[in-house]
Order: structure tokens, then C-alpha cells, then sequence
């Protein structure tokens, strides 16, 4: 596979595969295909993967530890006694590879499935009992169980899902079901969960073992089963097709990694990275309920036909309590080269000495018409084409210096980061590429001149990804301008697809490197203008992912300094704190970023009394409602009576995507100004 091809947006960690309806075996065996197809994985992550990988038995312990998360990560299925019962096994998983002896890993799947079976069985029983739950007790159940001990005993797991029961018929109570509506909710999304346990084969056994296996090495390599390549695209991005949107497993939601640029749910506003999706529906019918329900099958229920619309039930990801859920519409679509390309606005600022004007160019991806440029068309589009030709038509409006926007751009063909940065440099270096062998390749603009040589500044964000860091991390680097933002989602890896004799395998084989020779990968490209960001980097981020590659360097190389923009980062750090420390909006996103990590933080468990859990709920948004308004107040809008109105509520003043595009072209006038004053000097006779 090309580069062209392997550059694209960071890919979701691997959350569950497929399962096709069939008869479960008592006690299913593997097939002599996956057999071999393990034998070939080890090899290729013995001989083809980027890190210096030894399968041993320390490598073992961990894909063990790995596959106990894959299977019950929330320890409530699996008692102590189970665990124990397969450990001996643990440190010979590199063997049993290499040898396609895989009875142990299917047995011990077998175990699980018993556990799972029964306990959904027990779940509808209490159900067919009928619930009497009062909701005034102490109770409180813990939200993450990932570290927690394996139960003991049969009747601890038992209260542990009295517990889960009680607080799934509380969250559907408070958001105004009656009971027989909850006790039909529930029954179905248990019935569910049981046919597809009921419904697994020896492929899906097979996949998850893979996910371990594949998941201890990094979170973008991967085994894809023969029906999986079909749905290669799904599985490369997590794409859903129809809403324009990437998702990946947490825990027992499916959560918004990512939206596609153009896309319709960025269009319809409906949705924001972190948001959990609870319950899918179509136009019309009922809504099922997709809390533990496996990502394919999410997806399956998500894509349809262009022109229908989805529902989503979908909980906000600065809602600290699952009970905030909202529906939300999206019509299917496709997202066509129209939607994503580069747009051209200016932005005027006024100063004591008047007007002065800033072009602002949106970047949504990394884009070209391959079809097109293959087939040697002269007027092909593409990312740098466009950016060109909106240069030319800003320069037009007597611009003072241009902001490259590239928040949410997620990557995409990487001649183009080579090409757009050729806009603005006179040749020269764009990334060093290292391979499993560790030789480098160089790639970059070999065009002599330049389009645009005035101040220029790039913006960024933690969806910044792949080629954006590789783009915005040259122009930092060469002193071609300023980057501005939050740090950036640190994927400096290369993913290709190999073909197995059953199967597929994506495999990490190269990583990227800036032209000093820092890697982008786990720490991405770091602003020198930090902005604050309602975007959690412990939950969206390459250094949010299980088992990412670490930030590493190689050598530098030779590169010309166009301009020493750090000279002057001092006063226009100052400039900018005095700014934002004015500006309602900058000090809401401060304020709500570190309120929205204290409530995570100390949000570990929730109550099962009723009266209580609703007076901690309230009392959480009433923080947020009194920091949105405050902001509010500050700018002359409406108040708002409910925090959950906030995401609502239509306001041509959005604070993440206005304010920080305002304040960057306010840093790019500060910059020119300093720059042109000290050239005046310099050349004063």
C-alpha cells in the first residue's frame, strides 16, 4: 500500500467484531484456517511490525492480561476461580501461536460464554419476577470496574448486578419512562445481548483472541476476518457510512472519536468528540438500545441508505450522568471533495490605528482527486490547488497575513502535506519516514518558490492528526510562521494491509519524524500559543490508546530558517493572556475544561437512591449552567434555564469554534506588527 493511501485519520482502537448469526458449538474447536492464519500473525508481528517485537512468555502475561480485558474488562462475568483455572496457559500464548494450538484460548472463551449466558439468563428471570425497587437505599455502584478483583463467589457477582440492574431502571425512571416501559427496555436490551452470546462462532472467538494479540502491540494493528476486509473501510476508519462520523468502543459504549469533515452529523452540529451513543433507531419504530452491544453491530444499525434519517439517543460527553441523553436526527449522506475543501474568509480586527485585516483559510482534510490526477487531468482539485487559488483571492482583499485552520482535520494523502507546505517555502524537507529496518526516507517540496511569503499561521487542535501534524510541526520547525491551539492527537505511525491465507492483517510498519528528527507520535506537535480545549486528551488521543508506540527521536536534517517567530513569542504570549483574560469566551473554555476534569475525576460511582442521585446531578450542572451563563450574561445573550439547553441553544457566537479563529488572527496582526517594526529598524538609514 502507498503512503498516499496509509496517511489517513487516526485509527479508533479495536472494539469488537461482527457476529454472524449460527448455531453455537458446545465446545468450540478452531478451524485448521485460523489455525494457520495464527501461525501467520505471529510471524508478522515477529518480522513486519515497526517495534522490535519479541514474543516470549512476558510477552504472553500480557496478551493474556489482554484477552481477560477483551472478554469481561468490567469483571462481571468471570469469578476468580475461572481466572485461575486457565493461568496455566498464560505464559505459553507465544507458543501456541507459532504452533496454531489454540484449544486453550477457544476452552477458555468457552468458560466466558457459559458465565454470560447464565448471567442474562438470571438478569430476564429477575425481570420475569417483575421490579419492585424503591430507589432509597445508600447504594452506590462503581462506574469503572477495570482494575477491580475477580469476584469470588457466584453471589458476589450476583450484587454486583442487582446493582447494575438497579441503576439501569433508575437511569430509564429519571429520564420519565413509566415502569412497564422500563422493564420493556430493559428486556429487550438484555434478550439482545444473550442471542448475540448465544449467537458467537469459532470466527468471532477467533477475532477477539487476534484483538489481544494484535492490541498488546499498538492500538492501530489489527486482524481482519474474511468478512471484515469486505467492510474494509469500516474497519480501516471506523467510518460510518451515511453520517460522517468515527467511533470507537469505551467500555460499554460506543463513543464519537472524531467527525468526518463535511460530513452530515458535523453539518447537523448533532454531535461532539466523547459523546456516547446509547440507542440507535430509524425514522420510525423503536430505538434499541446499544449499551454492550458489540461496534459492528452499532454500525450496522447506523448505516442506511442516503436521504433516511437515524436516530441517536446520544449522552453529552460533559453530561456527568448517563440520565442526560438527548435524541438527535441525522439524515444520511454522502460526503463528497465539495464538502471538504479549503474555504477562504477574512477577518477584520480593529486597533487604535484602525482596520486591519487577517485571510483565515479552513482546511478540512488533506484531500486529491486521485482518480483525476491519475488519469492526468490538468485541472484536477485537491487540498493545495485549493489553498492557491483562495491565497490569490485573498491577497486580492489586502490581507495582512493568512491563519491556516486545520482544527478537526484528520490527515489524509501525504504528497499534499508535501505540496501545501511547497506554497509557502522555497524547497525542501517535509518528514522523515522510518521503516522496521530503520532506514529513513525523506519526503518533501521539490518546487522552486513560493506562493505566499507573508506572516502566516496554522491552527490546530487535538483532532489535528497525521498529515496536519506533519504540515503544522515543518512550518514550526523551518520558523515559517506560529502554531497555535491545543497539542495535537499524536499519530505518527504507518499502518499497511497484508494479506493472510485467512484474512487480513494491519500492521504498524513505519513512523513519522519532523525534519529536526522528533517523532509526532503519542506527543503530536505542541502550539507555541496554547489554547484551552474542551477536548479531554485522556479520552480522545493517540496517548488516551492501550499500548501506544512512545515518542522517540532520529537524526536531524539539513533545513534553512525562514524566520525566527520565537524571538517575539514572549510579548505575544502577553498580549494574548490579556486578551482572553478579557474575553468571555477564552474564560469559559478555561474554566469549563478544568471543570469538567474535576467532575470526571470525582465522579467514580453513582448512587441508586433516587433523591441523592438527583441532587448530585444537579448539583454538577449547576456549576456548568452558572459558568455557560456567566458567559452569557458577559456577551449580552439570553440565559439559560437548564445546562442542558447548552447544546441546543443556536448561538452565533460558539466559544470553541469563533473565539479561538478571533484570537489566532489577533496573534498573527500581534506577530506582524512586531516583525515589521524590528525590519523597519533594521533598515532604517
Amino acid at each position: 500500500m502507498s503512503l498516499l493511501a496509509q496517511l489517513g485519520r487516526p485509527a479508533a482502537a479495536l472494539a469488537g467484531l461482527l457476529l454472524v448469526a449460527g448455531v453455537a458449538l458446545a465446545q468450540p474447536q478452531p478451524t485448521d484456517a485460523q489455525r494457520q492464519a495464527a501461525v501467520e500473525v505471529a510471524d508478522s508481528l515477529r518480522y513486519g511490525h515497526y517495534d522490535d517485537i519479541q514474543l516470549d512468555d512476558a510477552w504472553s502475561n500480557q496478551v493474556f492480561e489482554r484477552y481477560l480485558d477483551v472478554l469481561d474488562g468490567q469483571r462481571a462475568f468471570l469469578l476468580a476461580d475461572d481466572v485461575a483455572d486457565f493461568r496455566y496457559f498464560q505464559g505459553r500464548i507465544d507458543d501456541a501461536l507459532f504452533d496454531g494450538e489454540l484449544e486453550d484460548i477457544y476452552a477458555f472463551y468457552h468458560r466466558y460464554h457459559e458465565r454470560a449466558e447464565s448471567r442474562f439468563e438470571w438478569l430476564l428471570t429477575r425481570l420475569d419476577e417483575g421490579l419492585d425497587f424503591t430507589y432509597k437505599s445508600d447504594l452506590r455502584l462503581d462506574i469503572d470496574r477495570d482494575e477491580a478483583p475477580w469476584a469470588q463467589t457466584s453471589e458476589e457477582l450476583d450484587d454486583l448486578w442487582f446493582k447494575r440492574l438497579k441503576n439501569a431502571a433508575l437511569t430509564l425512571a429519571i429520564s420519565g419512562q413509566e415502569l412497564e416501559q422500563v422493564e420493556t427496555n430493559l428486556r429487550q436490551r438484555y434478550e439482545g445481548q444473550l442471542n448475540r452470546i448465544r449467537q458467537t462462532n469459532e470466527e468471532d472467538i477467533f477475532g477477539l483472541f487476534m484483538a489481544a494479540v494484535t492490541g498488546s502491540i499498538d492500538p492501530h494493528s489489527g486482524y481482519l476476518s474474511p468478512r471484515q476486509g469486505e467492510s474494509f473501510d469500516i474497519q480501516m476508519r471506523l467510518s460510518l457510512e451515511g453520517i460522517g462520523a468515527l467511533l470507537q468502543s469505551d467500555g460499554e459504549y460506543v463513543k464519537v472519536a472524531s467527525l468526518v469533515p463535511g460530513g452530515p452529523a458535523e453539518r447537523a452540529g448533532a454531535l461532539e468528540p466523547a459523546d456516547r451513543i446509547v440507542a440507535v433507531g430509524q425514522e420510525e419504530g423503536e430505538m434499541v438500545n446499544v449499551v454492550s452491544m458489540r461496534l459492528d453491530n452499532v454500525v450496522d444499525l447506523i448505516r442506511g441508505p442516503k436521504g433516511s434519517v437515524v436516530r441517536l439517543d446520544v449522552v453529552p460527553a460533559q453530561a456527568v450522568d448517563m440520565t442526560r441523553s438527548r435524541i438527535v436526527e441525522i439524515t444520511r449522506d454522502t460526503v463528497n471533495l465539495e464538502d471538504q475543501a479549503a474555504q477562504g474568509k477574512v477577518i477584520e480586527i480593529e486597533r487604535d490605528d484602525g482596520a486591519h485585516r487577517i485571510g483565515v483559510i479552513e482546511v478540512p482534510t488533506f484531500y486529491v482527486d486521485f482518480d483525476a490526477w491519475q488519469a492526468g487531468e490538468d485541472d484536477f482539485r485537491s487540498t493545495t490547488r485549493d489553498v492557491a487559488r483562495e491565497i490569490e483571492r485573498l491577497k486580492t482583499e489586502d490581507i495582512e497575513g493568512i491563519v491556516l485552520d486545520l482544527r478537526n482535520n484528520g490527515g489524509g494523502a501525504l504528497q499534499e502535506a508535501n505540496s501545501l507546505l511547497g506554497l509557502f517555502i522555497d524547497r525542501g524537507p517535509t518528514v522523515q519516514v522510518r521503516d522496521a529496518r530503520g532506514r529513513i526516507s525523506l519526503y518533501g517540496d521539490t518546487e522552486a518558490g513560493t506562493h505566499y511569503d507573508g506572516p502566516l499561521g496554522v491552527l490546530v487542535n487535538r483532532l489535528s492528526a497525521s498529515a496536519s501534524e506533519i504540515f503544522a510541526g515543518a512550518i514550526q520547525d523551518y520558523g515559517r510562521g506560529l502554531v497555535m491551539g491545543s497539542p495535537t492527537f499524536g499519530k505518527g505511525t504507518v499502518q499497511t494491509l497484508n494479506e493472510l491465507s485467512h484474512g487480513q492483517i494491519k500492521l504498524t510498519r513505519a513512523k513519522f519524524y519532523r525534519i529536526t528528527g522528533d517523532s509526532t507520535q503519542h506527543r503530536g506537535v505542541e502550539p507555541d500559543i496554547i489554547f484551552p480545549s474542551l477536548i479531554d486528551p485522556d479520552l480522545i488521543g493517540e496517548s488516551s490508546l492501550e499500548n501506544a508506540l512512545d515518542w522517540d527521536t532520529v537524526r536531524s536534517v539539513q533545513y534553512r530558517h525562514y524566520g525566527e517567530p520565537w524571538r517575539y513569542l514572549e510579548t505575544i504570549k502577553d498580549l494574548h493572556q490579556s486578551r482572553a483574560a478579557e474575553h468571555p469566551n477564552f474564560r469559559y473554555l478555561t474554566q469549563q475544561a478544568e471543570l469538567n476534569r474535576r467532575l470526571r475525576e470525582q465522579t467514580t460511582s453513582v448512587s441508586l437512591n433516587r433523591e441523592q442521585r438527583q441532587r448530585e446531578v444537579e448539583a454538577q450542572e449547576a456549576e456548568q449552567l452558572a459558568l455557560e451563563n456567566q458567559r452569557r450574561r458577559a456577551l449580552g445573550l439570553d440565559l439559560l434555564e437548564e445546562w442542558v439547553d447548552a447544546r441546543t441553544e443556536e448561538s452565533d457566537d460558539e466559544p470553541v469554534e469563533q473565539v479561538q479563529v478571533q484570537e489566532a488572527a489577533h496573534i498573527l496582526l500581534d506577530f506582524t506588527l512586531l516583525s515589521s517594526d524590528d525590519y523597519r529598524l533594521a533598515n532604517r538609514h
